[in-house]
């Protein structure tokens, strides 16, 4: 859920909600200190040919990667299957290095960590092991073509080392994944408690729209049907004064019950549903309302979005003194899009926690409904300039 955050942060939580982003990201600039290994050690690789003709292909295939995961949806198998091929990528690199395979081993320490953080304990020990097998093999191979070599000690300290990455790196991810599930489960029951907390205002909603309209609306239109027969009898304009003054409470009595209760949300939709509470206030408020409502359906999520166009424009009307209100509603075959904008006072989107903390939940209530759905929300507003909200429901979104 986005509130006013920067471009930057965008960006970041963009990468970051796919670890493999991450790890293309860090691909390229890997493979460029593999490239300049070479003229920096003054190591000769033992298939030149070869060797180039793989880092070639290993660099050319980084950076169409890093294209195709930074521009579309990520497969769940995309992160091990491009960690698989680094391994591979690397052991060929070595294999063909001949005297440079030494030089490698810092990418032997690093392949293990680029998977740490994918939650997935058994792959990374998998991966861990198989990273370390396969230095020590790359070295058993070179030992046996050049006698002169044969087998340093340092290797099996090496492969010691690397053996203790996989296992420590197969305890962090174990703990990341442990934490991860316990974060899910508390996700879980926030959302129930967010539902139930719904269900609850939603109930206490419909039980007092009943009570006005059995009780006090029943009671102001017998009031006027007698005072209409008492003017029929004795015409005053006090009397027709009255019965204006009568004739307006009611409606703003049923105006009342309709947003505490929209049957004709049920009824017409979300858009009908939308435009009618934006005629209401329309009639009611001292700033201009701008209205560019899309058809959108009923969609599962239309209470929800109801419930948003009318806490943002009693937030305008009671606290914006905006001069102008722009309410849109936009479709798109995966999502919903309500966006409200005022030209008002605006606000620091930083005080929302003490505002809930002050008893005012309104808005950051809003905000835990949109997001416990799976929603999105980009709050943009500060002190002077006014505020822009936009809310992003996926259509498949269950209303709570």
């Amino acid at each position: 859920m986005m509130t006013g955050r920067s471009r930057i942060d965008r960006i970041v939580e963009y990468l970051a909600t796919e670890s493999v982003r991450i790890s293309a990201i860090l691909r390229v600039p890997l493979i460029g200190l593999i490239v300049a290994l070479g003229p920096i050690a003054d190591v000769d690789p033992w298939l030149p040919a070869v060797y180039s003709g793989l880092l070639g292909c290993y660099a050319g295939a980084a950076v169409v990667w890093l294209i195709v995961v930074l521009r579309g949806p990520v497969r769940p198998w995309a992160g091990w299957v491009s960690t698989g091929i680094d391994v591979l990528a690397v052991l060929a690199l070595c294999l063909s290095s001949g005297g440079a395979t030494s030089l490698l081993l810092p990418v032997f320490f690093l392949l293990p960590i680029s998977v740490a953080f994918q939650n997935r304990p058994e792959l990374t020990a998998f991966l861990g092991i198989g990273t370390a097998v396969g230095y020590l093999s790359v070295w058993i191979v070179y030992s046996k073509r050049d006698d002169t070599v044969g087998l340093p000690n340092v290797v099996y300290l090496y492969f010691g080392f690397l053996l203790w990455l996989a296992a420590a790196t197969t305890g962090l991810c174990l703990v990341l994944a442990r934490r991860s599930t316990r974060v899910a489960a508390l996700l879980d029951v926030r959302r129930r408690l967010v539902s139930e907390s719904v269900q609850a205002d939603e109930r206490h909603n419909r039980e007092l729209a009943e009570h006005l309209h059995d009780g006090p609306l029943q009671n102001l239109l017998a009031a006027r049907l007698d005072l209409e027969e008492v003017r029929e009898r004795s015409p005053d304009p006090a009397l027709d004064a009255v019965d204006a003054a009568i004739q307006e409470t009611a409606k703003q009595l049923r105006s009342t019950v309709t947003a505490l209760h929209p049957q004709v949300l049920a009824q017409l939709g979300l858009t009908a549903a939308t435009r009618e509470l934006v005629r209401q206030y329309a009639e009611r408020v001292d700033f201009e309302i701008v209205a560019e409502l899309a058809e959108v359906g009923r969609p599962e999520s239309q209470s929800l979005l109801y419930r948003a166009v009318r806490e943002l424009l009693a937030n305008a009307h009671k606290h914006a003194r905006a001069t102008l209100v722009e309410v849109r509603l936009a479709a798109t075959p995966d999502a919903i899009t309500l966006t409200v904008t005022d030209d008002g006072t605006g606000f620091d989107t930083s005080t929302l926690d003490r505002c809930v903390a002050d008893g005012h939940i309104g808005l950051a209530s809003l905000l835990v409904r949109i997001d416990a759905m799976g929603g999105d929300v980009d709050l943009d507003s500060d002190i002077g300039r006014g505020t822009t909200i936009s809310i992003i429901m996926p259509t498949d979104a269950t209303d709570l």
